[in-house]
């Protein structure tokens, strides 16, 4: 069953349910609310009765205490308590007796009595007259009030039932415009599982769905991006590995087969090791690369102090800064510390800082200071800055620069910030040289 129809007839039900009830109640209420409001009418037609009899003799009074009784449909019946004698009865002889017996048993007021298989609503007053004292009880049947109580329960249930269908339609439209965005937003991650993402069209829902789908289009977005960067990665790991291992191999079947001999064959084998050296070295950064993808045990933080860090990457660096006649100056502004892993942000800064060195014409700058509250880390170097249309794609895997090694070393050191929750950002200088900007 569709969700509309589930949420529907889980709302019918309940709404059943609750009115059932409610209506078994009131039913029963409106019982009640009769008998009270006819006690009360008993007890003021019971009052003027009274004033009636008070003028004269019951013999005088008979005939227009009977006309009274007539026009009031009423059942009365007035008698002597202590003597247990009945003065005057609209009742039939048995029926009075049978009340005048219980009355005189019964010390409370009841709302009912019963006899002969009829109910009536009784209410009972007990007044002095010339020094006696009497009883005057008035009656109504039950069925009367149970006609009205039918007439009433007719229209409550009238009125239930189409409250029901009201709010039944209205839950229906409620629901429909609820579960219309759902169902289109199912059609659109069929859409993402089967990989059409140019097909992809937004629902334009609202409220929490609307949250919802702006999730499923931002990771649609994003899966399409990690998809072609993987195929992206793929092609290039391919080459990248491809090409070192023909010359491994071509240079290997040259030896075997006697092609190169002596100096030649010498050559070749320097550039056996050297290509292999290559080859493992691009295989350690991939395996680098995906463990910083998905393992969390190879991340250890703490806290380690940034004038370190940076003095540690200068001292790393210091035999290529010298062979390229270049001066690494440190500049921190406060002393702070970072939490990370040192050895894998050392890392992440060997890289970007190799990078500016080979760059650099006579300078790189490592540079720590705050801005809005974050602690930044600046590499500048004074070369010829990043080509413009190399920027945007600079940290991507095997996209080399010029002088680029393996195409891996910047890729690693995103990943490295990135696992330190932090981010990293390149753009040229005004002056000349690029700008790699760590926030941490």
């Amino acid at each position: 069953m569709k969700l509309l129809y589930q949420l529907n007839a889980a709302f019918t039900a309940l709404l059943i349910i609750i009115m059932s009830v409610t209506g078994f109640f009131m039913y029963s209420l409106i019982m009640d609310v009769l008998v009270t409001n006819e006690q009360k009418d008993l007890r003021v037609k019971g009052e003027f009765l009274l004033n009636v009899m008070y003028q004269e003799d019951y013999s005088a009074r008979g005939p227009q205490l009977g006309r009274v009784i007539e026009s009031n449909d009423l059942r009365v019946l007035v008698m002597d308590p202590d003597e247990n004698q009945i003065m005057f009865s609209s009742l039939p002889p048995k029926t009075s007796r049978i009340w005048a017996k219980q009355f005189e048993d019964e010390s409370e007021q009841k709302d009912l009595w019963k006899t002969d298989g009829n109910t009536y609503v009784v209410s009972k007053l007990r007044y002095d007259y010339r020094g006696e004292r009497y009883l005057l009880a008035l009656a109504t049947p039950l069925e009367e009030l149970q006609a009205i109580q039918s007439l009433y329960t007719m229209r409550l249930v009238a009125i239930f039932i189409i409250g029901i269908m009201v709010a039944v339609l209205f839950s229906y439209f409620l629901t429909k415009r609820l579960v219309t965005p759902l169902s289109r937003l199912k059609e659109e991650v069929n859409k993402i599982e089967n990989r059409r993402f140019n097909e992809i069209q937004p629902v334009h829902a609202t409220g929490e769905i609307g949250e919802v789908e702006q999730s499923v289009l931002d990771m649609a977005e994003e899966l399409e991006r990690y998809i072609h960067s993987q195929k992206h990665f793929f092609q290039n790991a391919s080459h990248e590995l491809k090409t070192p291992l023909m010359t491994i191999q071509g240079y290997a079947e040259g030896v075997k087969d006697g092609i190169f001999e002596g100096e030649k064959a010498d050559r070749s084998l320097d550039l056996i090791v050297k290509e292999s050296e290559r080859l493992k070295k691009i295989v350690n950064e991939i395996i680098l690369l995906a463990k910083l993808d998905s393992e969390e045990g190879i991340y250890h933080p703490e806290n380690i102090s940034i004038e370190k860090l940076l003095k540690e990457t200068k001292e790393r660096l210091h035999p290529l800064a010298a062979e390229k006649n270049v001066q690494i100056k440190i500049e921190v502004e406060e002393e702070r510390e970072l939490f990370v892993d040192e050895g894998k942000m050392l890392q992440a800064l060997i890289n970007i800082v190799s990078n500016g060195i080979r760059h650099a014409h006579h300078t790189v700058w490592l540079q720590s200071f705050e801005r809005d509250g974050d602690v930044v880390l600046q590499i500048r170097d004074d070369g010829e800055g990043v080509p413009e249309d190399l920027l945007p794609q600079l940290f991507h895997r095997f996209v080399k620069g010029n002088e680029g090694e393996t195409g891996l070393g910047l890729a690693i050191s995103r990943a490295i910030i990135e696992r330190s929750k932090g981010s990293i950002h390149v753009y040229n200088h005004q002056e000349g040289g690029a700008v790699f900007e760590i926030v941490m």
